[in-house]
C-alpha cells in the first residue's frame, strides 16, 4: 500500500473556520475523510505544526516510512530556508500544495522557497489541490503503473 503524509504548517489547523472567503469553511479534518474515500489504496499519515523545527523534524522522520510527501508549508513557503532543505536531504517526492491561489495575493506570497525542491506546485484550486498531489504521487509511485 502506497504511504503518504500530509503535511501542514501554520495556522492550517484553523482551516474552515479562519477566513473562510480564501480558505473554505471544510476543515482538513473533514476533508481527509473525503481523500481516504478517494484513494483507498493509500495510507495516510497526517501532520500539522506552527513551530518551523517540528515540521522540519517530521519532514525527516518520513525517511523510510512514506513514499510521498503533500507539503502544505502554509507562511513558512515565503520565508524559510530551512524546511526546503530538509525537503532535499529526505529524497522523498514532495507535491506542494497550496488552497489559495499565493500568485494572486499580498506581493511577499508570490516566492516560494520549498517550491525549488518539489517535485510540482498546486495552488489556487482550494482543498481540491491535495487530491490533485495524491492522484499524482498514486500515478507516478504505485507499484502498479511504475
Amino acid at each position: 500500500m502506497l504511504q503518504v503524509a500530509i503535511v501542514n504548517g501554520p495556522n492550517l489547523n484553523l482551516v474552515g473556520t479562519r477566513e473562510t472567503d480564501i480558505y473554505g469553511g471544510q476543515s482538513l479534518e473533514a476533508y481527509y475523510n473525503t481523500l481516504e474515500q478517494q484513494f483507498p489504496q493509500v495510507a495516510f499519515t497526517y501532520y500539522q505544526s506552527n513551530v518551523e523545527g517540528e515540521l522540519i523534524n517530521f519532514l525527516h522522520s518520513c525517511r523510510g516510512r512514506v513514499d510521498g510527501i503533500v507539503f502544505n508549508g502554509g507562511a513558512y513557503t515565503h520565508t524559510s530556508i530551512a524546511i526546503p532543505d530538509a525537503i532535499a536531504a529526505i529524497n522523498i517526492p514532495v507535491i506542494e500544495v497550496h488552497i489559495s491561489n499565493i500568485y494572486a495575493r499580498e506581493e511577499y506570497r508570490k516566492t516560494s522557497y520549498t517550491a525549488a525542491k518539489a517535485v510540482g506546485c498546486i495552488t489556487g484550486l482550494g482543498l481540491e489541490g491535495y487530491a490533485l498531489a495524491v492522484q499524482y504521487l498514486v500515478n507516478t509511485l504505485s507499484p502498479e503503473t511504475a
